[in-house]
């Protein structure tokens, strides 16, 4: 990656309104960033701070009538904001979105292969649907699913939480984006399946390139995968830079009180004595 190419992502001075029943509430106040080819990019802060919201507003998935945007925010170069039609040519395409909770993401009544078959069909119109299952067999080995041939006519409900997540890794990938917005994509599975998750979304990303803007409350997550992090606040970045920076030289009062929520395993010491009166 140079400085010189043009980002996928490029977000100036986004501000999102909702529309309530107690009014209009700024959700977003203002945020600017880029996304290049080949990194990752974290919006990470507690719940309310506006990340998701920010994720929702750069693919123009809040609700119509509802929210209103303002700024600019362009998708390999095609301003989404001032023209909402530019969203629909570019979701499932350029762009693609990692929900947040496998569990629900998908339809109950369909098979996988239905699923994943239909957001091929949705890239690809022309395969046949020997074709689409093809295609989505190789798609569901590369996010290692075991015996995806097997699969292909399975339930959501015949998988688990971390199955399903992957499932949804290849759905996203179907549409051969070149950057994929993930919604707190662990958050809901266990801390073994959370790793195997992270290592597969940095697998791929090594193996196409592809640019990525993570959200999450996680900072150990955030971690791990960013290179860049934006800290979150109230709908405004109050710190942002390299992510090792931010874990560990963080500059801004409300990252450290982030970091210093991180749970921390204590001293194990079998040999210490139980105080008299302790509660049992």
């Amino acid at each position: 990656m140079t400085e010189h190419t043009t980002p996928l992502l490029d977000v100036t001075d986004l501000q999102v309104e909702l529309i309530t029943a107690r009014g209009v509430v700024r959700a977003v106040d203002g945020v600017s960033f880029t996304v290049h080819r080949g990194e990752t990019v974290t919006l990470i802060g507690e719940s309310g701070s506006g990340k998701s919201t920010t994720a929702m507003g750069v693919l123009r998935l809040l609700p119509d009538g509802l929210a209103v945007l303002s700024g600019s925010v362009r998708i390999a170069g095609r301003d989404v904001v001032a023209d909402p039609g530019v969203a629909h040519a570019v979701r499932g395409r350029t762009v693609s979105l990692i929900p947040q909770d496998p569990m629900t993401a998908l339809s109950p009544v369909h098979t996988i292969g239905r699923q994943l078959g239909d957001a091929l069909r949705l890239r690809h119109p022309e395969l046949s649907r020997t074709q689409a299952r093809d295609r989505g067999v190789e798609l569901l080995a590369q996010v290692h699913i075991t015996k995806p041939e097997t699969r292909w006519k399975a339930y959501p409900h015949q998988f688990s939480g971390g199955m399903l997540q992957r499932i949804l890794i290849a759905i996203a990938l179907a549409g051969e984006p070149e950057l994929l917005v993930a919604d707190e994509p662990t958050s809901a599975l266990d801390a073994t399946v959370q790793a195997s998750i992270l290592d597969l979304l940095m697998e791929l990303q090594e193996r196409t390139g592809i640019g990525m803007l993570m959200i999450t409350h996680d900072l150990g997550v955030a971690r791990l995968v960013s290179d860049r992090i934006h800290v979150m606040k109230d709908g405004r970045f109050v710190e942002s830079g390299p992510a090792e920076q931010i874990v560990v030289r963080p500059a801004a009062p409300y990252t450290r009180e982030l970091l210093a929520a991180v749970p921390r395993l204590g001293a194990w010491d079998e040999g210490e004595p139980v105080r008299q009166g302790a509660a049992s």
